[in-house]
């Protein structure tokens, strides 16, 4: 389920606002939790077990690291949380190239698995690694709910497709958020310009796109327009989820970090790279 659908906008939207604004501010994180997982089992219902079980692992990893600070114990407890991490993710992204390249050297004939990729499975899983890297390095305290790490974690504003949200930028408004009206309606109108940018600039530069691709003799003009226009659509789509997901945290009482600032006007790859993902 993408932000710019109908079924997002005109009904699981309003349907969380509604319930999480009536919830009293204790339980507010309860209700967030919950509808995170029903919207990522909408999308994903074979593999919200995954999400879970990826939120388990580094709560599980994170309590122990944080009960043996600075012993040998919580190093293990880290290696035993990125071995994890990382086997999951490189079993559901990599398990099929490694075979197709077994198959190849070994002239072997073993079938590949064909497992779809899980929605947001990168994105989930450096983001817990990450909480769980600055747990053990002193930068962030080991949060003890696993209710308040599911919620950080599964946060469907930035589920599929980030920002990557650090921990320590969000610790306390888990704990303890405002809400206020200025802070709704801004969300609202940052929502509403990132929805804009994807339905109005991204939908029409990838229908141009793709109607020069079609074109039965391009020319060299044409093949341009259509990088121009490639490269718009790229733009304007990471544009307007980014506003869409700052737009919706903000609503929620969270503030996320800028993490899409103008790449193209960049004077360095390095510079590319810091403004397209920060």
């Amino acid at each position: 389920m993408v932000f710019s659908s109908i079924q997002f906008l005109f009904y699981f939207m309003p349907i969380v606002m509604v319930g999480y604004f009536l919830t009293p501010d204790q339980h507010k994180n309860k209700t967030l939790f919950a509808s995170s997982i029903v919207f990522y089992f909408i999308g994903e219902p074979i593999y919200v077990f995954l999400l879970l079980l990826s939120i388990l692992i580094d709560y599980y990893h994170s309590c122990v690291i944080d009960a043996h600070y600075g012993k040998r114990k919580a190093k293990i407890a880290l290696i035993s949380s990125i071995v994890m991490n990382v086997g999951l993710l490189s079993f559901f992204k990599y398990s099929d190239f490694i075979l197709q390249t077994i198959n190849s050297l070994l002239s072997t004939d073993i079938p590949l698995l064909k497992i779809p990729l899980p929605i947001g499975i990168s994105f989930f899983t450096f983001q817990t690694m990450n909480y769980t890297i600055d747990v053990y390095r002193g930068k962030a305290k080991a949060q003890k709910s696993f209710l308040g790490l599911g919620t950080y974690v599964s946060l469907f504003p930035q589920l599929i497709a980030g920002p990557i949200v650090r921990y320590e930028d969000v610790s306390s408004d888990l704990l303890n958020r405002k809400h206020s009206f200025e802070k709704v309606y801004g969300g609202i109108v940052r929502f509403i310009i990132g929805l804009s940018k994807k339905v109005i600039f991204a939908n029409s530069f990838g229908v141009l796109a793709n109607e020069v691709i079609g074109t039965a003799q391009p020319d060299v003009l044409l093949y341009w327009l259509t990088a121009v226009a490639y490269m718009l659509q790229i733009y304007y789509d990471f544009s307007g989820y980014s506003d869409m997901a700052i737009g919706l945290g903000s609503i929620f009482g969270f503030q996320f970090p800028e993490n899409f600032r103008y790449p193209y006007i960049a004077d360095s790859i390095t510079d590319f790279w810091r403004r397209w993902h920060i």
